[in-house]
């Protein structure tokens, strides 16, 4: 069991920046994949940006080029920093781990089992 609990998040403008962070415990972080899904109002949860334990990265199209994900694996941390943000970047937004730690893993929103409680970014125009 691996227990996640997510920070940052806000308000902001269009055209800003916001970092959400997570930080892991419970087991050794170095064996999950971690990542972020974002789940808006009426919406499905979906994969935002994953992460291998050794580094490798995933993201989803629409945030490529404007969010980077990051983790510490001496901290037991992982972080979204999203950049250039939208109105349709508004959700709540969770971080997760899973079993898969490889390329192919990361990817899959299905290899995601652990959750934090989630935080909200809103980005007004």
């Amino acid at each position: 069991q691996v227990q996640l609990v997510e920070s940052g998040g806000g308000l902001v403008q269009a055209g800003g920046s916001l970092r959400v962070s997570c930080a892991a415990s419970g087991r050794t972080f170095t064996n999950y994949a971690m990542g972020w899904f974002r789940q808006a109002p009426g919406k499905e949860r979906e994969l935002v940006a994953g992460i291998s334990s050794g580094g490798s990265t995933y993201y989803k199209p629409s945030v490529k080029g404007r969010f980077t994900i990051s983790r510490d694996n001496a901290k037991n941390m992982v972080s979204l920093q999203m950049n250039s943000l939208k109105p349709e970047d508004t959700a709540v937004y969770y971080c997760s781990a899973g079993s898969s730690t490889g390329p192919i893993g990361i990817a899959a929103p299905a290899n995601y089992g652990y959750w934090g409680q989630g935080t909200q970014v809103t980005v007004s125009l």
